[in-house]
């Protein structure tokens, strides 16, 4: 189950690098690109809390970083909703974050998958 986590992760990592080069490029992204990055990680986040709650074993940490992350996320949403700039250290802060908590959900998926 936490693999497809971790596969809707990467998905959302993709299009969230694509709205980094957009964003870097001077534009704010699509918002339906938003939307759809914000649909996958939400999806990923939704199977670690239901993993969690089913006694699974689930990485807390990740799930922390991950909760995090969305936060920084529905911050950057805002900025979109009110259709201004994004702030660039608000975008770097919510990848940097994420980041680590792929990393951190990925290792702790190694002994799982080995």
């Amino acid at each position: 189950m936490l693999i497809y986590a971790l596969a809707l992760f990467a998905v959302a990592a993709v299009i969230g690098i694509v709205m980094a080069s957009k964003h870097f490029g001077g534009a704010n992204p699509p918002l339906p690109m938003a939307l759809l990055h914000g649909l996958f990680a939400a999806s990923g986040l939704v199977i670690l809390i239901l993993n969690l709650l089913q006694g699974g074993d689930v990485s807390l940490p990740s799930l922390v970083l991950f909760v995090v992350a969305a936060l920084g996320g529905f911050v950057l949403f805002s900025f979109h909703l009110r259709q201004k700039r994004l702030p660039s250290p608000v975008v770097i802060i919510h990848a940097v974050v994420a980041v680590i908590a792929f990393l951190v959900l990925g290792f702790s998926l190694v002994p799982v998958i080995y």
